[in-house]
């Protein structure tokens, strides 16, 4: 055995090419944390150990002979290995990638741009919204404004219970959101 298969890390070989893997392994050892952030990691760290194999199998290919099957076999063992280990590990993960990202990756092209089109979308979307919100604040008023000159008695009386409703949601909001010991408690979903 040479040293760059030593330097697989996958574990030591059996008498035949076949490599064992190491009692620590991550995708089967009992102490495998479920944090999403974690079980990303380890699939990253397989995707580069895998890399490093497809590479040293590469150059065990390019230069062949008959002395170097034994290695050649074994390289081919760990890449297998490393693959079912990458699968297990990917099972854990929930990552959703948009199939328009692929498509760019398929076509060549910087996955950035899908990025910067769903961003400048995303300004499209809020300026449109901006404007009818804007739209409906400018027909409030006119409306107030009219409905003041027309019913001015009411419009004060709808502007105090107006304040007064504003107030009791402020006073309630503040005292939900701050608890006896003085921490702020999150809002529950509805």
């Amino acid at each position: 055995m040479d040293s760059s298969q030593n330097a697989t890390g996958t574990g030591g070989s059996g008498g035949n090419g076949i490599v064992i893997p190491q009692a620590n392994d991550t995708a089967t050892g009992t102490n495998a944390v479920d944090d999403p952030k974690q079980n990303l990691n380890q699939v990253i760290n397989s995707i580069q150990k895998t890399l490093g194999l497809l590479h040293q199998l590469y150059l065990t290919v390019s230069s062949f002979n008959a002395a170097s099957q034994l290695p050649l076999l074994q390289r081919l063992n760990s890449l297998v290995m490393e693959l079912d280990n990458m699968v297990k590990l990917s099972e854990k993960c929930n990552i959703q990638v948009p199939m328009e990202v692929l498509n760019l990756i398929d076509d060549g092209k910087n996955p950035d741009e899908f990025t910067k089109d769903v961003i400048n979308s995303c300004i499209a979307k809020n300026q449109i919204t901006k404007g009818k919100t804007d739209a409906f604040k400018s027909l409030r008023n006119h409306l107030l404004e009219e409905l003041e000159q027309t019913f001015p008695d009411e419009v004060e009386s709808y502007r105090e219970m107006r304040a007064a409703s504003a107030a009791e949601l402020k006073r309630l909001a503040q005292a939900q959101s701050t608890m006896a010991n003085g921490d702020i408690k999150v809002k529950s979903e509805l």
